[in-house]
């Protein structure tokens, strides 16, 4: 018997949505020390984006009580895909709502994964127009290199904590139409974490445990650099600008990307990344499983996974959790 026909509905991750209490700082680290150019700004939120992404931002910076991820946007390749989509999730009995004025895209639709998290979906977009001084002399690029701290050319993927990993999966799989590229599973059976891609990256986005049973939670989201030497040199801007490094640059072993984890002044935590040329071109690609014994080995070249990688996230536990 032949295999389903795959869905390929979702084009590819827009934007995040990420909660500060700490709004002002926050601003000035994606701006000046992550070199992301102010494309807007509308009530409490600032957006920013990337020198090479196309669309007018990709991460949307939003002032709160506390942080985390407020949602996570994926772009439908047609309306016509957008429509299936939402057909899908309400057969699925997904609750669908509609957010309007949306600055630099049309009408969102947004739903909850069975974890909690907010998730949307659009079609209409707005493409980025870069102002006379921001120009770039190469017309196939979205913008002038920026030349500012770390210099972030696109955003790339995000993770997020989840109470039921594998639950979570088999959602994104069976509405979405999204493919396990990778996943982790533990000795006990449970899935303690899985890779997810729409495109032939090999993941636009992840689920990994929730050590404390507390639903909603975010590890991280990703922005790509140029090369491992420009990951490098992150390092160095994080170090001259008093930034924690939690852990890296070094190399994982789920997936390859070489890597580098900060905090940002609101409580987030933020990857910056090359993932080299590695892509999942094969329609039928087989997801690699890891296990316990291999995952206890730790990052590829032997470095062990920091204890905060496991039990860090935001929004902050409630108290007497964790």
């Amino acid at each position: 018997m032949d295999a389903p026909e795959p869905v390929l509905d979702i084009a590819h991750l827009g934007h995040v949505e990420l909660l500060t209490p700490k709004p002002d700082e926050s601003l000035r680290f994606f701006r000046d020390v992550m070199g992301m150019t102010v494309s807007g700004q509308q009530g409490d939120s600032v957006f920013l984006r990337g020198w090479d992404d196309y669309e007018r931002f990709s991460l949307q910076l939003t002032a709160s009580r506390t942080s985390g991820l407020g949602h996570a946007a994926f772009r439908t390749r047609s309306r016509q895909a957008l429509d299936r989509r939402l057909a899908a999730l309400r057969a699925d009995g997904c609750e669908v709502w509609p957010v309007e004025d949306n600055l630099g895209h049309g009408t969102g639709w947004r739903f909850r994964d069975p974890d909690g998290h907010v998730f949307e979906l659009y079609w209409d977009t707005e493409w980025y127009e870069a102002p006379a001084d921001r120009r770039p002399s190469l017309k196939n690029q979205a913008e002038r290199y920026p030349a500012r701290g770390v210099n972030v050319r696109r955003i790339d993927h995000f993770n997020c904590l989840a109470v039921d990993v594998r639950a979570n999966r088999a959602f994104f799989e069976r509405t979405l139409g999204f493919r396990c590229t990778e996943r982790i599973e533990l000795d006990s059976g449970e899935e303690a974490g899985m890779w997810l891609t729409a495109t032939n990256k090999s993941y636009d986005f992840a689920f990994t445990k929730e050590a404390h049973g507390v639903g909603g939670r975010f590890h991280h989201v990703t922005f790509a650099l140029d090369s491992r030497e420009a990951v490098l040199q992150a390092a160095d801007t994080f170090l001259e600008a008093g930034v924690h490094i939690e852990t890296g640059p070094h190399k994982h072993a789920v997936q390859q990307t070489f890597f580098l984890y900060v905090y940002e002044p609101g409580g987030n935590r933020v990857e910056v990344a090359h993932a080299g040329a590695r892509l999942v071109l094969a329609p039928d690609w087989k997801t690699i499983t890891w296990t316990e014994a291999e995952r206890r080995k730790g990052q590829a070249w032997g470095l062990k996974t920091i204890e905060s990688f496991h039990t860090h996230g935001t929004p902050p536990l409630p108290e007497g959790r964790g």
